[in-house]
C-alpha cells in the first residue's frame, strides 16, 4: 500500500479561498477618521471594546442627566433670585455664565450618543462640531479665569472689566480664535463633503494636533489661573486678610476648578497618548474605547461640576430645599394632614356696670 498525498492548492478556477499562516490577522480601518486599528487585533478584541463603550455610555448617560437637571434648577434658580433683587452680584453673574456654558457642553454631548459606532455626518459637519465644542469649553475655562481674577482683586482694579459686555466679548473673541487654530491643525484640508464616521478630536489629526489641544485649551487657562491664585495668597497673606474663603463663591470655584482640571489633564494625555499610537499604527480597539471612555470622562466634568456647584452654592442650595419642602408638602399622606375645621376661638369680654364700680 502506498502513500498518497493530496496537495491542495488555490487554483484560477476553485471557489476555496486562500489561508495563510497569518489567517487570523485582520487589518481594518474606520472610515473618516482613519483610525488605523491594530493588524494583530481579532473580532473578539473589537467585541470586547465595544461591550467597554457600551457601559462606559450606561454610565455616563446617569452622570449627564443629573447634570442636565442640576443645571436647568440652577439657572431656574439664578432667575429667581435675580428677580427678587433686581441684580446679580458680580461673581453671581460670572458663575451663572459658567453653569450656562456646562449645560451647552452637555447638550454637545449627545453626538456621543450612537457609540460604539460614530455618527455619521459630512467632515466639514464633524469639524464644525469639534470647533463649537472646543468654542464652548474654552469659553468656560476663560469664565473659571475671570472668577479668579475677581477673587483676587476684589473689586477688579482695572475699570475695564467690570464692564460685563467687555468681559463677554474678551471671552469669545479669545475662544473663538484659539479653537480657529486648532480647527486649522486639525483639518480635514479636503473632501470636506465626504461622508465620515465624526469624532470630536480624532486621533487621525496627528500629534501636532493633540499637543497644540494640550497646551491651548489645557494648560493656558490653568497657568493663567495659578498665577492669580498665587498673587492673591500672596496678597492677602501681606495683608493678614482670608483669600477664597472670605466669600461664598471662593470654595465653589475652587473645588470646581479642580475637578475639571484633572478630568482635561486626563483627556489631553489619553488623547495625545493615542495619536502617538495612531502615528505608530499600533491603535488596537481597546486603545479605541479607553479614548472613548476618556471623551465621556471630560464631558461628566461638566456635569459633576453643576452638581457641585447645586450642593456648595448657598443661595441655590437654600433655595433647592425650599423646593424639596413644597413637594414634601403637597405629597405628604391624607391620612397625616389635618382636615380644616372651622374652629371658633374663645372671646372673653368683661364689662364694668355703675353698680358693681359704686359697691
Amino acid at each position: 500500500m502506498s502513500n498518497h498525498t493530496t496537495d491542495v492548492s488555490p487554483t484560477q478556477g476553485s471557489t476555496m479561498p486562500y489561508f495563510s499562516d497569518s489567517s487570523t490577522i485582520i487589518s481594518s480601518t474606520i472610515v473618516g477618521n482613519s483610525t488605523s486599528v491594530n493588524s494583530s487585533s481579532s473580532p473578539l478584541d473589537e467585541i470586547a471594546a465595544n461591550d467597554i463603550m457600551s457601559t462606559a455610555i450606561y454610565v455616563y448617560s446617569f452622570f449627564a442627566a443629573l447634570g442636565f437637571l442640576a443645571g436647568c434648577f440652577l439657572l431656574f434658580s439664578f432667575v429667581q433670585t435675580y428677580r427678587a433683587h433686581q441684580r446679580l452680584a458680580w461673581l453671581d453673574c460670572l458663575l451663572w455664565v459658567f453653569c450656562g456654558l456646562q449645560l451647552l457642553l452637555l447638550l454637545l454631548s449627545l453626538h456621543t450618543a450612537t457609540r460604539p459606532k460614530y455618527l455619521s455626518i459630512t467632515a466639514l459637519s464633524c469639524a464644525a462640531l469639534s470647533f463649537t465644542i472646543n468654542t464652548v469649553s474654552l469659553c468656560g475655562l476663560l469664565v473659571l479665569v475671570l472668577m479668579a481674577y475677581v477673587l483676587t482683586l476684589d473689586p477688579p482694579s482695572h475699570a475695564l472689566l467690570r464692564r460685563p459686555g467687555v468681559c463677554v466679548t474678551l471671552v469669545v473673541l479669545t475662544s473663538v480664535l484659539i479653537s480657529l487654530v486648532l480647527a486649522g491643525v486639525r483639518g480635514p484640508r479636503d473632501g470636506l463633503h465626504e461622508v465620515t464616521d465624526c469624532s470630536m478630536d480624532p486621533t487621525s489629526a496627528g500629534v501636532s494636533y493633540a499637543a497644540a489641544r494640550l497646551f491651548m485649551v489645557f494648560l493656558i487657562p490653568y497657568i493663567l489661573q495659578l498665577g492669580l491664585l498665587i498673587s492673591g495668597c500672596v496678597r492677602q497673606w501681606k495683608s493678614k486678610g482670608r483669600f477664597l474663603s472670605g466669600s461664598e463663591e471662593g470654595p465653589v470655584f475652587l473645588t470646581v476648578t479642580v475637578f475639571m482640571f484633572f478630568c482635561l489633564l486626563f483627556y489631553s494625555v489619553s488623547l495625545l497618548r493615542g495619536a502617538q499610537l495612531e502615528s505608530e499604527k499600533m491603535l488596537s480597539y481597546h486603545e479605541r474605547a479607553f479614548l472613548t471612555i476618556a471623551e465621556f470622562v471630560l464631558f461628566s466634568g461638566s456635569s459633576i461640576s453643576l452638581l457641585l456647584v447645586l450642593f456648595m452654592h448657598r443661595p441655590c442650595r437654600e433655595s433647592l430645599h425650599g423646593v424639596m419642602r413644597q413637594l414634601r408638602d403637597c405629597c405628604r399622606s391624607p391620612g397625616r394632614t389635618q382636615p380644616n375645621r372651622n374652629i371658633i376661638a374663645p372671646h372673653i369680654e368683661i364689662t364694668d356696670t355703675l353698680q358693681d364700680i359704686e359697691s
